[in-house]
């Protein structure tokens, strides 16, 4: 099954007085759909744009893995574990809050931040928090997430070329910038598609992009 969900259709949350403008893709705060709390093991995709000087002050998550992917400008990172670490384009930082961890995330740059961050529910609660960044990550390299089953595989094409869709029980896309294709459907910038039982898939690049993938084998619902 190939279920579309548009970029526009997303939640919109964040505090633009603050400077801080976002787009949740799942169930999120104070915007409760019981129809949309999970696929697989994901949580959550969250589109956050940061003004210079924005961000978000120290504040609590447990039994959750936090992956962040940043889209443009550098994201400062501190957490109570003692980790300060600035995330750049093509580094791939992840989170483990287990049992409980608080951290900051903040635009400390001159120029406008954009970041994608996924959360996804581990499939043993609790455990120590842990902290990772892996700097220019590649295309062919997927980003494991043992603790929830799901792998990131990170897609960069030029205009007219194509990759594989790794074949899962549970695929999610989302792509970054530009156009592509899955099946008849062409999707842009904030768009995503959910796949279940995903197999021979193919995914051609109407101009140049980026997209996310989450493969996950694990106990999704």
């Amino acid at each position: 099954m190939v279920d579309v969900r548009r970029a526009g259709a997303r939640y919109r949350g964040g505090d633009p007085d603050a400077g801080i403008e976002s787009w949740h893709s799942f169930s999120f705060g104070p915007h409760y759909d019981p129809d949309n709390l999970r696929f697989g093991a994901l949580i959550a995709c969250n589109e956050e744009r940061l003004a210079p000087g924005a961000g978000f002050d120290e504040h609590p998550h447990s039994h959750t893995e936090i992956v962040t992917w940043v889209v443009e400008g550098e994201l400062t990172h501190r957490d109570s574990t003692g980790h300060e670490t600035r995330v750049r384009p093509g580094d791939v930082q992840r989170l483990s809050s287990a049992a409980g961890v608080r951290h900051v995330e903040r635009n400390d740059g001159a120029e406008p931040l954009a970041f994608v961050q996924m959360w996804l529910a581990p499939l043993r609660p609790g455990g120590e928090p842990s902290y990772e960044i892996v700097r220019g990550i590649a295309d062919s390299t997927p980003y494991a997430v043992p603790e929830a089953g799901a792998l990131l595989h990170v897609r960069r094409l030029a205009a007219g070329e194509r990759t594989a869709v790794p074949d899962a029980a549970h695929l999610y896309v989302h792509v970054v910038r530009g156009q592509v294709r899955i099946g008849p459907e062409r999707l842009g910038p904030g768009d995503a598609v959910r796949v279940t039982d995903a197999k021979d898939l193919q995914l051609p690049a109407e101009s140049a992009a980026e997209v996310l993938l989450w493969e996950m084998t694990g106990d999704g619902r």
